[in-house]
């Protein structure tokens, strides 16, 4: 049996004061970084406005000037609106203009995107998908290839294709700015990336073994997962193929064949002409219904685009 004396003898004895050792630290309270709660940069705030004023000012100035005359563009303010609304006139008069050669314009590239963009689209899918998921002799030299091909700018090889054209007898017609539009090196790249982490080899393996094959495969399992990737590769060629003028400027002479790029830098030519039509108004609002149908695609694929561009960048 104890004593009380024993047992005090037992009982630890705190530290004294102001000795060292034994002392738990406290550790003073600071803030701390919530991943729901992202950290502010005065910095980056600033050069994030200057990049959205940047984009945004000349979409204000091309929304103004769409609702001016011709005389209210040279006797008003650039970022303001003049005396006379005609938005709605000039939309007329650019439909109307030259026998309606607007409406031509915008029916050959609607085509030429159909036609260029979706059918690069589509070969990029099928080459993405095949460099993803099968293994052949020569893949590493065409991964070479095509990333020299991602470094080679458009506009390098628009003569040598128009000289190779010409022999074929192809120019100024509108295969000419159909085929060049086929090839995508960057969407190839894309769709193989994206087709390398959005597909699993188990799922492929699953479908042969239950005796489909490889077109069934193909459209059935690995087409839906490539969803996200397919709709980013298509604004971009679509974004490209809208937007190309130097391919149907050396392709093309014959105005009715011309892009909406091509025609309405046709139409501001005509101010350096003798006797030709000021039409500055016309195209003004011209570029303003050319852009429409791009802020449209974006918006309503924004989606699909966001989550295609963030495939494949956590390695799980």
């Amino acid at each position: 049996m104890s004593t009380p004396l024993t047992a005090a003898a037992k009982t630890p004895t705190a530290p004294a004061a102001g000795s060292g050792k034994g002392t738990p630290r406290l550790r003073t309270p600071g803030k701390k970084h919530t991943p729901g709660r992202p950290k502010r940069s005065v910095l980056l705030t600033v050069l994030t406005g200057l990049i959205l004023l940047y984009t945004v000012v000349p979409l204000i100035w091309l929304v103004i000037s769409a609702t001016k005359t011709q005389e209210g563009l040279a006797d008003s303010s650039g970022l303001w609106f003049a005396d006379d609304f005609a938005l709605w006139s000039n939309i007329s008069d650019t439909f109307t203009y030259n026998d309606g050669i607007f409406t031509r314009w915008l029916l050959n590239t609607l085509l030429y995107v159909v036609l260029g963009a979706g059918g690069a689209t589509f070969l990029a899918i099928l080459g993405g998908y095949a460099l993803a998921k099968f293994d052949f002799p020569g893949k590493r030299a065409v991964f070479a290839t095509v990333i020299g091909a991602v470094a080679v700018p458009g506009t390098a090889l628009a003569v040598p294709t128009f000289l190779m054209f010409s022999k074929m007898g192809l120019t100024d017609t509108p295969w000419a700015v159909i085929l060049p539009s086929l090839i995508s090196p960057f969407g190839l790249y894309l769709m193989w990336v994206f087709a390398t982490e959005a597909i699993p080899v188990e799922l492929l393996e699953a479908a042969r073994v239950d005796g489909a094959s490889e077109a069934r495969t193909f459209f059935q399992v690995a087409l839906p997962l490539l969803a996200p990737g397919i709709v980013t590769v298509l604004l971009f060629t679509t974004v490209a193929t809208w937007n190309n003028y130097f391919l149907p400027l050396i392709m093309l002479k014959d105005p009715d064949w011309y892009p909406l790029t091509l025609g309405l830098s046709a139409w501001n030519s005509q101010a350096e002409t003798v006797g030709g039509d000021v039409i500055f108004n016309l195209v003004i609002t011209g570029s303003l219904l050319t852009i429409v149908p791009l802020i449209i695609a974006f918006l309503l694929l924004q989606k699909y685009w966001q989550s295609g561009l963030a495939a494949g960048s956590v390695k799980e």
